[in-house]
Formats: C-alpha cells, structure tokens, sequence
C-alpha cells in the first residue's frame, strides 16, 4: 500500500493557458521562482533566533560604538562634561589655583604632604611563592587588582607579624614614593591629587612639594627602626629649605598623618638614639605652619568598633567589594554578590565601583574608603550574612585577624578618658540637635522659616557611653544600671577546641563563654573603661600597643617619663615645640553625622563567630533621631568628630598653656558640608566629608595663600560653625 496520496484535482475545468510569452508572464515566472527558492541558512538562523555568540558579538558592537563615539565628542568638544554641569548646576567657579594665579600669587614656601592611614600605596619588595610576579607590584592602592585574584595570598602578605608588628618572615611590603604614592587611593578616586594639581597652578613642581610617603601600618616609632622613614622626612625638609632661600615649608598632614607628624616634631628634636637629634630649635629654624587637615588628635570612636567587632555604620567598599565576592567565588561560586548582600538590608544607587548613598541630612555621598581599614565590611548593613554558613570563608575574621597587627590602628583609640569624651551621665555634646540647618550647594543655611519647622533630636543622648549593650542600657540612667565587672571575669577558654575547625584565629577563641559573658554584663564602658576593655579581649595585640602609644592627661609634663617615644603622638602628654613663629593649623568639615558612640549586642553563637556586634535594629523613634542603626551620631566630618578635631586648637593649646608652652598660634578653620547636587559634579567642591574635602575648594585656597606667604590672621582668623567653643568649655581640663 502506498504511503503517498495524491493531492486531489480540482473540479473546476483548468483555464486555456497561452503559451505565447508576454512581458508580465515572464516577470510573474521569476516571481514564483523567487518565492520557491529554498531559504538561505542565515535566513534560516534568523528565524531559529540569535545565537550567545551573536548576541555577544552584537553587544560587543554597540558598546564599541557608544565607546568610540563618545571619545570622539570628547576630542572634538573637550568641554561637553563641563558644559553639561553648566546646563544644570550653573557656572562652575575658577579652581583655586588659577584664582589665585590671576591676584598674582606665586610658590613660596616649600610644601610636605603627609597621608593619613589607608590612602598611600604599599608595594611588594619581597613574598612566598603565592605572590610569584608581583615584585614591585602595589597590593595596596592603584586597581587592588590582586584581592581579586588571590585573595588568601593578599592577606598573608598584607599582614604584619602578631608578636613583633613587623614584617612576617619572607616578606618585604613597603610605601611607594613620590607624589604618585598618594595623589589617587584608586583610578578616578583622588587624595591629594586636586590639591597638587592647584598648587601646580602657582607655580609648585616637584622638587618644591614632597609626599613624606610612610608604611602606615607599623607603629610610629617602628617606622623609623624598619625603614629609617622619620629620618628621611628630616633630611628631605632640610633640603627644601636649603635649596629654596632658606623658606620654611608648611606640613599638611591628613588624618592620621596628623598623629604622625605630631610625633614627628618631638623626635626630631630629641637626642639620639631614640630622637632624630636636631636640637632644640629644629622646627622652628625649618617649619613655618602645621595646616593639620581632618585631624584625629584625641582618638576617634570609630577605632574602637574596629578593633571591638571589625565593623562601623558604613561599609567603606570601594574596590574592596572585590575580595568579598573572590571569597564566595572560591567557595563554590555561589552566586552571591556583595551587592545583593548589601542591598538586602540597605539600598545603595550602584556607578562603576564606588557605592553611594543617600544620607537625608546632606544628600549624596561616596560610602567613605577611609573611615577605618576595620570597616570594610559590617554585619550592621546585613545582619547574620557575613558569618553565615553560607559563606563559610569566615571573612569579618579574616579582616579582624588582619588589622588587628596594624599597630597604627591603636594610635586612634580615644584619649583623655571621661574628662575628655564623658562618663555615664555627661559628655560635651549633650544637648546637640542632631539635624542641623543644612547647606545646599553653595547656600549657607536654611531659612529661619524652614529651620523653625524642624524639631530639635537633642534627646539627652549619653555620648560618654561609647559602647551600650543594649538602647535600653543606653537610654537609662546610670543609677538603674546594675554592672558586673568584667576585669577579674575568668576565662575559661572553652572555645580553644575551635581552633581545628576555624580557618582563622583570633583572640575571641581564648576568651571563652563566661569572658564574653562578663563583657556584656559590664553593660556600658565609657573612655575610661574602654582601654580595660580592649585589654581583657585583645590582650596579645593591646601588649604591643601599650609599647607604642599611650592614652591619657599627663600629670606633670616635665616627669621625665614622657621623654618616651610612646607620648609623642597623644598632644595631652606632651609640648609642643618651642617654636613661637610656627601656625598650627586645625582644619576639617563639619554638618555630618558622625559615629560617636555604639549600641551592641552579644551575636547568635558560633564556634568561629566574632561574639559581638553592633545592634543594626537600634533606631531612634523618628527620622530625626541620633540613634541610627546601632550608632549614636553627633557632629563632624563622617570620621572624625569635632570634639577630637578641634579642641586642642580651640582650648588645649589656645595661647600660652602646658601643652603649647611658647604660645604657637592656633586657629580652627571649619568647612560647612554641603554636598553635590548631581552625579555630574562628582563629590563635590565644597564638600566637609573625611576624603573629600580634599578638593574643598575653600580649603585649597586657605592653603595655597599660606603656603604663599599669608599668615592666619590673613586668612580670617578663626572660621567656626560648630559648637566646638561650648563644648570645649565643658571639658575640665588643667592648663
């Protein structure tokens, strides 16, 4: 039987064909051949849909011709950005080089840049076999390109040794020099490198600007005994100011930098072999002004959450984001990013890199990469996720152990004690409205209408309690508090077995269940307390930092005990020089909220689990409260609060007292945060924040007229916005 069936006929008679060809007959032939013709294989492709390399090789195209179009735009019109900015925010102003360049100022005096912490570059000089073709390669700064490649490596390299807070045996990490050491933490984001580009502008180059580049890692003194640092700044500054007429320079130290150069200028004078034996008058025959930018000088709260629970209210990502998502990636490749880890307890707007996010009381901001190295991650944005056993690479452990043999980390830790930053029951900045009149770009302050309609949050919160465990305990009074000492709590060391099952150890392990507990039952530590506290948990790393730094009010100045090295960075146990003709210089942004203190709590039990963390549900009961996700916020610059940056300046070392014996002139200049408007205008001109300021607009140009020949008095004097006089007077300090 066939299989085939023929098409059945029609039943209409078929039609007389003439068969004689015409024009149209033949065009209605080639007609029905084309339709016939069987379909090419690319038409065949279309209609199967397109391919991954199709699709790839397409998106490949586009983003090519996006990419060579715009570059071609900004060749041809080099100022379109500027152009669009313009569009929108109005004229941009003149930087301050090249105003002051048209009023005719010119290089003067010498200038040294002195970086604080985290923002210089470290380069490899020696490694272990993992870190093969990486000699003279930064693992610190620049594209933080080998986080993302390997990144266990990374971190046995960037470590120091836990015994001695020096280089572990077989490797050799040291500062990268020159003014490319510090000008961008990263490509496109800048330290120093707007300020230098505007200094540039006056007439300064290379040979009259100098980057004291240091290993800020290593203890201050450690500096010197390792690489001979505090010696090569002396003899650079020597030459300065041999080589231009005999000028002095002016030092612009930045954040922790300050600290530094603060040890700097008693070592200097100081006889050898603990000093750098300049005599007496050293700094006064060399240093013409101190310009201290953001300046830590009593220590930052900020530090003792590092320490504590590696962790603060932000996480400061940058290209960092990378090593956490390399770690999931190694186990197993999840599928997990930071971003989506982040974003599951906190919506950040995502561009390239950065992070940003936007704060309702300044507007929007870079998530800061230098508010701690601690801080690079926090289990405060998603509570639980990063010790989780999903991830299972124990990273907040790995970043703990790490930072912890950072000696520099301990230079920070608050000093002064209660006289300083407050007990139980007061503090110096009771009484602040944490939502303050707020600048708008280039306006000052909001209208007297528009400030009457916000209510003040000045909710009697107690700042001296810089760790709470628990709001209840930070709220109540101290006279309803019922403390445990924790100071002869044993320990019982019943975690030791976790060391076979944990990756990393830390110092929690051998504190045991009844030390965590007797921590928490202490319930609040105040400045006074703080110190006993990191003592009793960390006390391996706080052996070596008793060795190098110290904390408290010197009695008498002229005990000789304080002839010590570790004095010379804490300006409450030590004297200026005697130098009548320097300008010390106190500058730093203000109108940010900025961590002050802590509400914690004891985290879910895990063998290899950091046992505290900060209480990210701990929130005030409005929008305008003080009390933000476990952090209790007062004024200044995202890092640093005012109380820190601007006593000394404003009290401790105003005219003649025991700490500034021959009356060195101080002032306070202050910058009102106010925030870019838009994306386009990057982070902004007139920015407060503990980076950004950096290309402050107003503050460059205070720098550029001192460095060319102005004294403070030019300057105005003192530029105050913030309460630092009030609160200063509250501080019952002898002088």
């Amino acid at each position: 039987m066939s299989f085939l069936r023929r098409r059945r006929g029609s039943d209409k008679p078929p039609k007389e064909i003439d068969e004689s060809p015409t024009e149209d007959s033949a065009a209605e032939d080639n007609k029905n051949i084309k339709k016939k013709r069987p379909p090419s294989a690319a038409a065949e492709a279309r209609k199967k849909g397109w391919s991954c390399v199709n699709s790839c090789c397409w998106w490949i195209g586009v983003i090519c011709s996006v990419w060579w179009f715009l570059l071609f735009l900004y060749n041809v019109v080099p100022s379109l950005p500027q152009m669009v900015t313009e569009a929108i925010t109005g004229p941009m102003p003149d930087p301050p080089g090249l105003k002051l360049r048209k009023e005719g100022l010119t290089a003067k005096h010498p200038v040294v840049f002195v970086p604080g912490i985290v923002t210089g570059g470290l380069e490899l000089w020696e490694g272990r076999p993992c870190a093969d073709g990486l000699f003279r390669k930064r693992l610190w700064g620049g594209t933080f390109g080998e986080i993302y490649k390997r990144p266990s490596c990374w971190v046995e390299h960037m470590s120091l040794d836990n015994e001695t807070g020096l280089d572990p045996s077989n490797i050799r990490i040291r500062p990268v020099t020159g003014l490319v050491a510090a000008d961008y933490f990263a490509p496109g984001y800048f330290v120093w490198a707007v300020l230098i580009a505007n200094l540039a502008r006056i007439g300064y180059e290379e040979k009259t600007m100098y980057m004291a580049a240091y290993d800020w890692r290593i203890a201050f003194q450690n500096t010197e005994v390792r690489d001979q640092t505090l010696s090569r700044i002396k003899s650079n500054i020597e030459l300065m100011v041999a080589t231009n007429g005999g000028k002095r320079v002016v030092v612009i130290p930045h954040s922790m930098g300050v600290l530094y150069f603060l040890h700097f200028m008693k070592w200097v004078e100081a006889p050898a072999p603990m000093g750098g034996d300049g005599g007496p008058d050293w700094c006064a025959k060399h240093i013409k002004a101190v310009m201290n930018i953001g300046g830590p000088f009593l220590g930052v709260p900020k530090a003792v959450s590092g320490l504590f629970s590696a962790e603060a209210k932000d996480v400061a990502v940058a290209r960092l984001r990378w090593w956490f998502e390399s770690f999931i990636n190694q186990r197993g490749g999840m599928g997990i990013s930071i971003r989506k880890v982040i974003e599951s307890g906190r919506h950040y707007p995502v561009l390239g890199n950065a992070l940003f996010d936007k704060d309702p009381s300044i507007g929007w901001k870079t998530l800061d990469v230098h508010n701690h190295p601690q801080t690079m991650y926090t289990r405060a944005v998603a509570p639980g996720v990063l010790e989780s056993d999903l991830i299972g690479f124990q990273t907040l452990q790995h970043i703990m152990r790490m930072t912890r043999t950072w000696d520099s980390t301990m230079s920070m830790i608050p000093k002064g004690g209660d006289t300083i930053w407050g007990g139980l029951d007061w503090s110096p900045e009771e009484g602040y409205n944490c939502n303050p009149k707020s600048r708008i770009n280039d306006s000052h302050v909001a209208s007297d209408a528009e400030s009457e309609k916000v209510e003040s949050a000045s909710n009697n919160v107690n700042y001296g309690r810089i760790i709470s465990f628990g709001r209840d305990v930070a709220e109540a009074s101290s006279s309803k508090i019922d403390r445990i000492d924790f100071r002869d709590a044993l320990k019982d060391n019943n975690l030791a077995h976790s060391n076979a099952s944990c990756d990393v150890w830390t110092e929690y392990q051998e504190l045991g269940y009844l030390g965590i507990k007797a921590v928490a039952d202490y319930k609040a530590y105040t400045a006074g307390s703080l110190l006993d506290l990191l003592h009793f948990v960390a006390p391996k790393m706080m052996q070596r930092g008793d060795a190098h730094f110290s904390y408290g009010i010197a009695d008498d100045l002229d005990d000789p005990k304080y002839e010590h090295y570790k004095y010379w960075s804490n300006p409450l146990e030590t004297k200026l020089p005697n130098a009548p003709g320097i300008e010390i210089y106190s500058m730093y942004g203000v109108g940010i909220p900025t961590e002050r203190s802590y509400v914690y709590k004891l985290s879910s039990y895990a063998e290899c689990n950091i046992p505290f963390q900060i209480d990210a549900s701990a929130n005030g009961g409005n929008g305008e409260s003080c009390l933000q996700g476990g952090v209790f916020l007062a004024n200044g610059d995202e890092t640093v609060p005012v109380l820190s940056a601007g006593f000394m300046c404003a009290k401790g070392w105003r005219g003649k007292t025991r700490f500034n014996p021959s009356g060195i002139r101080t002032y306070i200049r202050e910058y009102d945060h106010a925030p870019p408007s838009n994306f386009l205008e990057g982070r902004g001109t007139q920015s407060g924040a503990h980076v950004d300021i950096m290309g402050n607009f107003a503050l460059i140009e205070d720098i550029i007229r001192v460095a060319a020949g102005a004294t403070g008095e030019e300057l105005g004097g003192d530029q105050v916005y913030s309460d630092i006089y009030k609160w200063s007077e509250k501080i019952n300090l002898q002088l």
